[in-house]
């Protein structure tokens, strides 16, 4: 049954008995006690151990003393982001600040700062120096060697050396928390630091045992360096034969990272599940208009963590890594009961999932036994490996059970849907009822792009099966009279996306009727393959030189083929088909409102001269006017993708507006383009 919160103030740590809390957690998030956050589950975890835990969540970080709110814990602090990196959760891939914040109250933006876990950390030195800090979470899991920051556009070292924390703890964090604060608790012996599985500690000296990467000045200097250190920590990020590594930080000092910890056994993440969560927010937040972010998983289930999925572009497998685990059906169940038995459920549960709801197991027999394959292999892509156990039966006969149980009216499945490890599954039962029972009108997947060379660059099966998917989807939903869509998610600009790339997805997405109402840019956040690609230009695994789209023109014209339907786009939309000179295409994709819009704001001058490169680079080079001189004045050289564009050769007002075309020559433009649109 539900507890009661964690104490928040002091007089609740009196009202407990306790003296002083043994660990006060710091969290740049509100206080939600519900299992998808992971300061609820680390504090709910060590309550069950016998810690006694404060939560300190969004304090004040201008100075030190909302960190002495407590008084000096027995033991220390505990530091962490919450549930997303600070810098991701601030600001847009554009680097524009976001304007809410769905983990704090009221959704207020804010009320943590950037770069959260350091923050943190200096005002508690400042409070107490010497204490203890143990940092976990996301944002110190991910940043945990150093690695490129797109926010600085700079490598940034570990953030355990900007911290100064005492511990880094990394990845899902139940056991390795518990191991680490009875570390804490008899008195930090230090030969006892190499045991510590999922934890990285600062060392002078390497250990005999460690792999050594190349070193923080030598990835600075170094992108080939760089390419070789990230390489080898994602592919140690793995806990069956993961080693222990060393990266050398400055002169003096060493990062240490232990192996990975073993992933929970089912019957771990039973406990962890059954633990006494309110599953609610803090009333404290009532009066600011709760936490947005509860809202989303309020009647959700976590059903398994880890992703053998690995996508290029995802931080998951830096983070809970690839290897799969799942709950028993009985603690789903019980889960289940408890949900429908509140008085706020309206008898629809939202998800049954994780990163992907329909993996339940580890994807082969051998992982368990030997670990994650290596080398850049990967389970699922560009082809399903014979070896992997593909079967939906465990995982049906859950939701089958959870639908039937009084109260629940339906269950649908919100988290990602793997198609391809759908489609790679002989018996279709569990596609029918998927289609049939747990769709709430749209199904969110994830094909990402078309392109083969895209594609395989984010480690995504070839467009091909998604194509069978689709073409299954609806016709299984016709089957069983219902109207239901696909949802794709969709990307632009990923390292090896070109902008032919991008307008081979337009086309795609024109000829197959989709319509993405919302698309994303490439985010480089660390911890991921793609992102050591944006960094460095280079594949990590082959050392070849990548494509990558940084000019904020060319990332626009790939977004806006993306959206090529929408008016607001059609100036884009043309010049990217110009640049690629697939003209006939803009009959197609840009809407007449769209067409008629750039008409009227065409300039005189016949469009500048551009040459894409086959490594996906352009150069624009302006026409001559009259007397061999560019028509627009002031217009700089000519320079390739990397830099910024000049514009194509155009004649301004003074008012910096394009004039109009004389009304003969824009009746002759309306003509041309109706009678292309009849050839078409």
């Amino acid at each position: 049954m539900p507890g009661s919160f964690l104490p928040v103030t002091p007089e609740e740590v009196a009202q407990r008995g306790w003296d002083a809390p043994d660990f006060v957690y710091a969290v740049g998030e509100a206080y939600v006690d519900h299992p998808s956050f992971g300061h609820a589950i680390i504090g709910r975890v060590l309550e069950a151990a016998g810690y006694r835990v404060a939560m300190l969540c969004l304090p004040e970080y201008h100075s030190a003393e909302a960190f002495k709110r407590f008084g000096r814990p027995k033991l220390g602090f505990l530091v962490s982001s919450g549930v997303i990196d600070s810098m991701v959760n601030h600001y847009t891939v554009a680097r524009k600040r976001r304007n809410t914040d769905v983990y704090a109250p009221g959704g207020r933006a804010g009320l943590r700062p950037d770069r959260a876990v350091t923050v943190y950390c200096n005002r508690i030195h400042e409070a107490y120096p010497g204490i203890p800090v143990l940092i976990g979470g996301v944002e110190a899991s991910l940043r945990r060697f150093s690695h490129y920051d797109y926010w600085d556009n700079k490598v940034r070292r570990s953030v355990l050396v900007d911290s100064a924390a005492t511990l880094l703890l990394y990845g899902m964090g139940e056991n390795t928390i518990l191991d680490c604060c009875d570390w804490v608790r008899r008195g930090m012996p230090a030969h006892e630091l190499p045991r510590l599985r999922g934890a990285c500690y600062m060392a002078k000296q390497p250990p005999r045992d460690a792999l050594l990467l190349p070193s923080h000045a030598e990835i600075t200097a170094d992108k080939h360096a760089y390419c070789r250190a990230f390489l080898l920590e994602y592919q140690e990020q793995d806990p069956v034969r993961g080693h222990t590594l060393c990266q050398q930080q400055d002169a003096q000092r060493y990062l240490v990272q232990n192996p990975p910890a073993l992933p929970l056994t089912r019957q771990e993440l039973d406990r962890v599940y059954d633990l006494p969560f309110t599953r609610l927010a803090h009333p404290m937040y009532d009066a600011q208009g709760g936490v947005p972010a509860l809202q989303e998983v309020r009647f959700s289930i976590s059903a398994v963590r880890g992703c053998f999925g690995a996508c290029n572009f995802c931080a998951l497998t830096f983070h809970q890594g690839r290897i799969v685990s799942s709950r028993s059906e009985e603690s789903l169940l019980k889960e289940a009961r408890l949900l429908a038995s509140f008085p706020d459920f309206k008898g629809y549960i939202h998800d049954v999932g994780g990163p992907t709801a329909n993996f339940r197991f580890p994807s082969c027999r051998e992982q368990m036994l030997r670990g994650m394959c290596n080398g850049g292999k990967h389970c699922l892509a560009p082809t399903t490996c014979s070896h992997m156990i593909v079967d939906h039966s465990d995982y049906l006969k859950i939701l089958r059970r959870v639908r039937e149980l009084p109260g629940v009216k339906k269950v649908f499945i919100r988290s990602g849907i793997r198609f391809d490890y759908l489609m790679a599954d002989p018996d279709d039962t569990f596609f029918k009822e998927l289609v049939e029972y747990h769709v709430s009108g749209q199904l969110k997947v994830a094909p990402e792009h078309c392109a083969p060379n895209t594609l395989a660059y984010m480690g995504k099966p070839p467009i091909q099966t998604f194509n069978k998917f689709k073409d299954k989807f609806y016709e299984l939903s016709k089957k069983a009279g219902k109207k239901q869509y696909l949802v794709p998610y969709l990307m632009s600009s990923h390292p090896g996306s070109t902008l032919s790339d991008a307008v081979y997805l337009a086309e795609y997405l024109y000829k197959n009727h989709m319509r993405p109402e919302q698309v994303q840019d490439f985010y480089p956040t660390p911890g991921t393959v793609s992102t050591c690609m944006f960094y460095t230009g280079l594949d990590p695994y082959t050392l070849k030189p990548v494509f990558v789209e940084k000019t904020a023109e060319g990332k626009a014209l790939q977004r806006a083929l993306l959206q090529y339907y929408e008016p607001r786009n059609a100036e884009k939309v043309i010049k990217a088909l110009k640049m690629t000179h697939r003209e006939d295409l803009i009959p197609l994709l840009v809407p007449a409102e769209g067409r008629r819009a750039v008409q009227r704001s065409a300039r005189r001058a016949e469009p500048a001269e551009v040459t894409i490169h086959n490594d996906g680079t352009y150069t624009v080079r302006p026409n001559k006017g009259r007397g061999g001189r560019n028509q627009s004045r002031g217009t700089a050289p000519a320079r390739t993708a990397g830099g910024r564009q000049p514009s194509p050769g155009a004649r301004f007002a003074p008012n910096g507006t394009a004039p109009r075309k004389p009304k003969n020559d824009q009746q002759k433009e309306n003509t041309a383009w109706k009678t292309s649109k009849k050839k078409k």
